[in-house]
């Protein structure tokens, strides 16, 4: 049997995709790639429908480095309404309980979210795209069926309270791979005694991505190039790949050792770092992949173009 025959352009770059509310990540995904004509595409890390905000899409070589993002900290301003506790933990959910909030102060929130600074233990909710025995929670959970689930550890980088108007509340988030917004929200509701769920939330900032120095691109955006301006235009919503790397130091490398270095082969280079991942460059200064530092402090290469 013949290969798959390949259709769509050979574009690569990532795009800041500003999710609108009630469409999945993946409709998001298919919609950005049919209106760039793209060959391959895909993103890193899904939003709920209920959610806005960043959804980086990566398009053909950027598909490579894609894995860096989803191991990226993330970023989220979330709306809880206290008092409601749902089957999903958020405003799509069925409501299992209900309890007074008027007893709740600010104090009372800020001392309760503090709680949840740094390493803490999240139970993933039936209610998310994680596997038991093959299939999805929940897939499971539409059904009726609760299982067993194990308990992960993520990283509560920031939490601080925005505004507090009862029985609601917003908070920015700044956290782990990993980490469930939704259960969070829904714990510190349960640490107040009145239980909670998400009514809004919006991811700003995705690793080096932020909302307050990058410049998020709507789907309508995309399309009133796509349809409109004219293939340029819409590539020019495109950054480089190496974008998501920008945190790392970068290497240039000589004309022998980008060549060894492409043969798998570990190089020693003159004042590279001593430790961690690099970015790596040609003697041309064209991005080639990304590198990391041995103990010996040789480079070798991790994931190239």
């Amino acid at each position: 049997m013949g290969h798959r025959r390949k259709y769509g352009r050979n574009v690569s770059g990532i795009l800041l995709l500003d999710k609108p509310r009630g469409i999945t990540s993946n409709e998001a995904l298919q919609r950005v790639k049919r209106f760039f004509k793209a060959a391959k595409a895909g993103h890193t890390g899904s939003l709920d429908p209920l959610a806005t905000g960043l959804l980086p899409i990566c398009l053909g070589g950027a598909t490579k480095f894609s894995g860096f993002l989803l191991d990226a900290d993330k970023h989220y301003r979330v709306r809880v309404r206290l008092g409601i506790t749902t089957t999903t933990a958020d405003a799509e959910g069925e409501i299992v309980a209900e309890t007074p909030v008027e007893g709740v102060s600010e104090q009372d929130l800020r001392t309760a979210l503090a709680r949840f600074l740094g390493p803490i233990e999240q139970l993933p909710p039936m209610y998310s795209a994680v596997k038991h025995q093959g299939e999805r929670l929940y897939k499971l959970a539409r059904r009726g069926l609760e299982v067993e689930r194990t308990p992960r550890t993520v990283n509560i980088h920031r939490i601080e309270l925005g505004s507090f108007e009862p029985p609601e509340f917003e908070m920015d988030v700044h956290c782990s791979k990993g980490t469930y917004v939704r259960t969070l929200a829904a714990d510190v509701g349960e640490s107040l005694g009145c239980g909670g769920h998400v009514t809004g939330l919006r991811r700003t900032g995705v690793g080096p991505y932020l909302e307050s120095g990058a410049r998020f691109v709507t789907l309508d955006e995309v399309e009133r190039h796509a349809l409109t301006t004219g293939i340029e235009a819409l590539d020019a919503l495109l950054l480089p790949l190496e974008s998501a790397l920008d945190h790392w130091p970068s290497v240039r490398l000589s004309e022998d050792a980008a060549f060894y270095l492409r043969q798998g082969q570990a190089v020693l280079v003159p004042q590279a770092p001593t430790q961690g991942l690099v970015r790596l460059y040609d003697p041309s200064q064209k991005f080639i992949g990304v590198g990391c530092i041995l103990d010996d402090g040789k480079v070798q290469p991790k994931r190239l173009l």
